[in-house]
């Protein structure tokens, strides 16, 4: 399958690329082969240093980038800015602390001297989704290279012009050749390409399906994974709730990047007494958002990725309102051309409904009212997946023994979820497993060895 570059605001072809022949994919295994140990040996702080000039390649180079994501996938350009200017950080932080994070560990113990010393493992490659087509890459990049691994790029197929740059930006950051590369390859190529013995890891942020798929070649190989995959993150309000920051937070978390984020709050968890007010302040809200061109400094909702996404979504949200739902605002694609859907709140959905038990990827919000905090924590823990949550209370005590006892990997306690260098960042249950990003994430793809010595 070739890989197509597409506006989905227009529906207009952008550019092609032919996937890789056999020959080209074993050039690229044996050249990163070959730059695996010399980049393993080569001193740390020269490795940060490089970390260093490719978050100014990337500064250098972000509007440019943030144009190219907004064509591809279709972010808002101010989104796009952003997510550059995360990736830039992204590398600072791991240039400035990977001497921290990988520093011997020394442990008492009844030897002359005992430690833990952090190795990299070798060559990791990275099965990457198109949503933040950058930032996704770079928060393996960053700490895998810093590490001392060497990286593989398994990029989602419509974002090729993303996927080629990135390999671009390392290549004239300064980076030796061979220690990152991107693979133009078919999806059933990764498999191979996994079971490879020059591979020794592998990372991946999509979907279930997907996640399943590369953990079982993972594991038949014996080969480290990490998996970020779905999430239907709860957004409990609470009666105590600030009403006025719980829905211009619970706008931002759904709808930013079109809904298309893993973390975006979809599951809107609303106690009973304080339900009607926010649902009427929400619907308000949303109805200010108006789909446009992403190019437009003006637009206040984007397009989704493509056609046959906003096509599912649109089938998902048609069963709920069978089921029971109620649409309380959009629920229709836009007329026209481009992949545009229209923000959408869905009110009364039940256990059973699609809404309800399925994660919704896309500007479709679901309410769902419960009677207390008592129901509140049962709803947001009956859920298969656990990514990531939030809890809205002006009682900050009770929301962190609320985000406590929260099934996921990230709670946050009036807030939005979001990604932050600084912290670890995975799910548990359906979400995955591993973290991505800070320490934990760095030592993910490191051998911690004991030494001892007498």
């Amino acid at each position: 399958m070739a890989y197509q570059s597409t506006n989905p605001a227009s529906g207009e072809s952008v550019a092609n690329f032919a996937t890789w022949t056999d020959t080209q994919l074993e050039a690229a295994l044996a050249q990163v082969s070959t730059a695996t140990p010399a980049w393993a040996a080569t001193p740390l702080d020269e490795r940060c240093q490089l970390l260093h000039k490719l978050a100014a390649v990337v500064r250098a180079e972000k509007e440019s980038l943030a144009q190219q994501v907004t064509l591809e996938m279709g972010k808002r350009i101010a989104e796009s800015r952003v997510e550059v200017e995360k990736c830039a950080q992204g590398c600072e932080f791991y240039a400035e602390q990977a001497s921290v994070f990988l520093a011997d560990e020394l442990i008492e113990t009844d030897a002359g001297k005992s430690l833990v010393a952090y190795q990299p493992l070798g060559t990791v490659l990275a099965v990457m989704p198109w949503n933040f087509p950058l930032w996704q890459v770079f928060r393996f990049i960053a700490p895998a290279l810093a590490a001392g691994n060497t990286g593989l790029l398994k990029h989602a197929s419509n974002v090729p012009q993303c996927a080629l740059a990135i390999e671009r930006l390392v290549r004239e950051a300064g980076f030796p050749e061979g220690v990152f590369r991107t693979l133009m390859i078919d999806a059933r190529e990764v498999a191979g390409v996994i079971a490879d013995p020059r591979i020794q890891a592998v990372t991946l942020t999509g979907s279930e399906p997907a996640g399943r798929a590369v953990a079982a070649v993972a594991g038949e190989h014996l080969k480290k994974s990490v998996l970020e995959l779905g999430g239907a993150d709860a957004f409990v309000v609470l009666e105590d709730a600030d009403l006025d920051l719980a829905v211009q937070q619970a706008v931002m978390s759904r709808f930013l990047n079109c809904g298309q984020s893993c973390i975006a709050a979809k599951r809107f968890i609303v106690v009973d007494a304080i339900a009607d007010e926010f649902v009427a302040r929400f619907v308000e809200a949303v109805r200010q958002l108006h789909p446009g061109d992403p190019t437009d400094e003006k637009t206040t909702l984007a397009p989704m990725a493509r056609v046959d996404l906003r096509d599912e979504l649109h089938g998902q949200v048609q069963a709920s309102i069978t089921a029971g739902a109620v649409a309380l605002i959009g629920g229709e694609p836009v007329a026209g051309p481009g992949a545009f859907y229209a923000a959408t709140i869905l009110d009364q959905v039940m256990p059973g409904t699609v809404a309800y038990e399925q994660e919704l990827f896309g500007p479709v919000a679901a309410v769902i009212r419960v009677a207390d905090e008592v129901e509140a924590l049962d709803v947001t823990n009956g859920s298969r997946f656990g990514l990531g949550g939030s809890v809205w209370t002006q009682d900050v005590a009770r929301g962190e023994q609320f985000a406590r006892q929260m099934q996921c990997g990230s709670a946050f306690v009036n807030g939005m979820v979001k990604s932050d260098p600084r912290l670890p960042f995975g799910g548990i249950k359906a979400s995955g497993y591993g973290r991505e990003l800070s320490q934990h994430g760095l030592r993910e793809f490191v051998n911690a060895k004991t030494l001892w010595v007498k």
